[in-house]
């Protein structure tokens, strides 16, 4: 099952980075054995200042064919770890590939957002589109070690 991050803008050098960076490896590194993995980033930019609308069309042309498609935002559902890994884990047994899309400064535009398979909310605050990226690479790397049974995560 591959994983996709479909986001808007472009993630500089700098400390958000390599934290995405290294949470990246350590997904890959344990979720291949599981069947889980690569994971690849996809990034767009609205160079033309279209707004949600814009960038929901840039991101659905970036959407791989087929995979589930999961939004991150602020009005979705709350879930624990476990019941992320569950999701994670429900996806790969029915063989596919899953798409987590983190929009930008305004948000997930509705028709987007509403073609959703999973809603995701990390909080009712709003996140740094970059830091989101990065709660997100670590959440799946939780989740990789949720379901291989490792000590990462403690309840």
């Amino acid at each position: 099952m591959r994983v996709h991050v479909c986001a808007v803008g472009r993630m500089r050098a700098g400390p958000e980075k390599v934290l995405y960076d290294d949470y990246t490896t350590r997904f890959d590194r344990t979720g291949r054995p599981l069947g889980l993995g690569p994971l690849t980033l996809h990034e767009v930019e609205d160079r033309r200042g279209g707004g949600m609308a814009a960038e929901a069309d840039l991101l659905t042309r970036a959407l791989p064919s087929g995979a589930a498609l999961a939004v991150l935002d602020e009005r979705g559902r709350q879930m624990t770890s476990p019941q992320f890994a569950a999701a994670l884990a429900e996806w790969r047994d029915t063989g596919r590939d899953v798409a987590f899309v983190i929009g930008g400064a305004d948000g997930i535009a509705p028709a987007l957002r509403a073609r959703a398979d999973l809603v995701v909310s990390f909080g009712a605050m709003v996140w740094p589109h970059m830091l989101a990226r990065v709660m997100l690479a670590e959440q799946l790397y939780r989740a990789a070690t949720i379901l291989g049974g490792g000590p990462y995560h403690r309840v």
